[in-house]
């Protein structure tokens, strides 16, 4: 085939064109089928890179693309925390950019990327997997946090459900039988996982009330006030992350609830705050993350990795003040 492109060899091998890249570049991060689909489809098509554009998507920069939903926020500090941590210990540096829900946003922030780094770490917890992959730069070896897996890299994935279920266990053996769940954001996954976890773990004889929230302390605290308003009685409240319990825990004191005699306080991530307000959370390790995630980038991009294409971490219970008094 005369003149053939990327996306011919792409559409012939039934694969994306990054996976086309991705198997031409010879990276570690394909799977040995995979990389024969599109070496055959390559052979069959008369397919030649071209050149100088291969010299090009090769040329290493010793940078890291990291895009991420916020950059403001504990659990985001400390995520970064790993990542830099690792990466400069192997001789990379971060290159740091946001990605919002908005598609143009997040275009526009995947693609300044291109040229300037060897690979990316994502977290897109709002973003489809198909849109993932249409805005991936091709060429680019990726691992996802927390986002669907929608191509041939590495994908690390907290297991927000267990976590969820460890709690709706721990507030259930200490009787607690009206318990509200302040969710994170519609369309967010780990909103939406926790919420299910934690739904699915709780016995039949329990009141379960959810309340939308946002990930935002104001959105506890304002989750809180209206239950407070409307007269509806709880016993506990799980927030769908330890901003949320910070939040609400302020509502509480201002309603002169006693914790957790009369209210059951806990979250989720265990940012370093929670340590410090003695809060009940589901510990997720996001510096240990963030640092596994630049492992694994960094040895794709050096052909070493051998870890498997999904990974899943399991965050663990933190039982602290909030839920359970000191004897």
């Amino acid at each position: 085939m005369a003149g053939a492109t990327i996306r011919d060899v792409a559409r012939r091998a039934e694969v994306s064109v990054a996976s086309v890249s991705r198997a031409l570049n010879n990276l570690a991060n394909v799977h040995p089928d995979t990389r024969a689909r599109v070496l055959a489809a390559a052979k069959e098509l008369g397919y030649v890179p071209h050149a100088g554009a291969r010299s090009l998507s090769l040329a290493r920069t010793h940078a890291i693309g990291v895009v991420l939903p916020d950059l403001h926020g504990e659990f985001f500090s400390e995520l970064v925390r790993g990542l830099d941590r690792e990466a400069s210990a192997r001789g990379y540096h971060l290159l740091l950019s946001n990605i919002h829900a908005d598609h143009d946003h997040a275009t526009k922030a995947l693609r300044t990327m291109h040229g300037r780094v060897d690979g990316l770490v994502v977290m897109a917890p709002y973003a489809g997997s198909v849109a993932i992959e249409d805005l991936l730069p091709p060429t680019l070896p990726t691992v996802m946090i927390n986002t669907p897996r929608a191509h041939d890299g590495v994908s690390l994935r907290i297991d927000n459900r267990a976590g969820a279920e460890a709690m709706a266990r721990h507030l259930a053996a200490l009787g607690r039988k009206r318990i509200v769940h302040i969710t994170g954001p519609d369309g967010n996954t780990d909103a939406q996982e926790r919420l299910d976890g934690f739904r699915a773990a709780l016995p039949k004889d329990i009141d379960l009330v959810v309340v939308l929230g946002d990930f935002t302390e104001p959105s506890g605290e304002a989750a809180i006030a209206r239950l407070h308003d409307d007269g509806v009685a709880f016993d506990a409240v799980f927030a769908g992350n330890d901003l949320m319990a910070v939040g609400v825990l302020r509502a509480l004191h201002q309603t002169g609830r006693a914790v957790p005699q009369d209210v059951a306080v806990c979250g989720f991530d265990d940012v370093p705050l929670a340590g410090y307000l003695s809060l009940t959370t589901i510990r997720v390790h996001m510096t240990a993350v963030g640092a596994r995630a630049a492992a694994r980038l960094i040895d794709a991009l050096e052909g070493c990795d051998t870890g498997a294409a999904d990974e899943w971490i399991t965050p663990e219970l933190v039982v602290r003040a909030t839920t359970v008094t000191e004897s």
